[in-house]
């Protein structure tokens, strides 16, 4: 039997704790997303005191330390009311928060970060800490922002852009079977067309329609024999502006789940554009799925 519909798949929860109202709002999300899966939450807070800290001294290293077991004690208090049967690991580090989160998480876990973390900068629509775990994550990370909540008739949002995203495919279509939803597929491919392109359309040409049906049909279709048990739609749309039909298709969505194109270890742009807007301005958790292998740090 395939062992895509025998079970979720799905690893360990890994989530950020730093004392930020986004990251207590990640925290929730972690736990009740662990819960829906039936695995181990891990709270990792980073007290990164292991560089030189020039303005501190000894005894406000130890008073730092002590600050996050304390808050990690507290969150796991708080967690445990709301999932008594939840297994939580607590973990207090010496180093750096995307470095510790990494380590945590290995080869299987899930990164959950919030939105934003404590470094005061309100005007930054993604925190340092989750653009460079976004950045490097050779596993599955979720930011967490918008409605942390499921909405109402909500689905698990894939955004599909060629075959190699079937693997995010496959991803979303985990996350919705534990949340009991259905999986839409979405496909969406710019108007603005090369040269090229526009005058083969001129010419009375349905080709360019035609490969993007063509490419979530492949997609859709795979997902469909692998997962049975899930109601799965499909859809195709040409929009003005890729990202911007996406943001606005995740007001409906529990999660969106978007593949990443890029090299681990760099920032910025070789996140995409389009990934990077999302995590950025989608109004539910988005969950990045590292591709890895060659050509997969293009920005196109």
């Amino acid at each position: 039997m395939n062992a895509a519909t025998t079970g979720p798949g799905l690893g360990r929860v890994v989530v950020g704790v730093d004392g930020s109202p986004s990251a207590h709002t990640a925290v929730m999300w972690a736990a009740a997303e662990a819960a829906l899966r039936g695995s181990t939450l891990c709270l990792v807070h980073a007290a990164d005191t292991d560089a030189p800290v020039p303005f501190l001294s000894e005894v406000e290293i130890v008073r730092s330390r002590q600050a996050g077991r304390e808050l990690l004690d507290l969150t796991a208090d708080e967690i445990a009311e709301r999932h008594p049967d939840l297994t939580v690991v607590p973990e207090l580090t010496n180093g750096g928060a995307p470095a510790s989160l990494r380590e945590a998480a290995a080869r299987t876990g899930t990164i959950v970060v919030g939105h934003r973390g404590l470094g005061g900068f309100s005007s930054l629509l993604l925190g340092s800490v989750g653009l460079e775990v976004a950045a490097g994550a050779t596993t599955p990370l979720v930011v967490v922002r918008g409605a942390a909540e499921p909405v109402e008739d909500g689905v698990v949002l894939a955004a599909v852009r060629n075959e190699a995203d079937l693997g995010c495919a496959r991803a979303a279509a985990r996350e919705a079977l534990v949340r009991k939803v259905p999986l839409r597929l979405l496909h969406i491919w710019s108007v603005k067309l090369p040269a090229g392109s526009r005058a083969a359309l001129r010419n009375g040409g349905d080709e360019i329609p035609r490969d993007h049906v063509r490419v979530l049909a492949s997609v859709s279709d795979r997902v469909r024999e692998e997962f049975p048990n899930l109601t799965v739609h499909a859809d195709a749309q040409k929009s003005n502006s890729v990202p911007g039909a996406l943001v606005d298709a995740s007001h409906h969505a529990d999660l969106l789940v978007v593949g990443g194109r890029r090299s681990p270890g760099y920032l910025g742009p070789t996140l995409g554009r389009i990934t990077l807007t999302l995590l950025q301005h989608a109004h539910c958790p988005v969950e990045l799925i590292p591709r890895q292998g060659p050509g997969h740090g293009s920005t196109s």
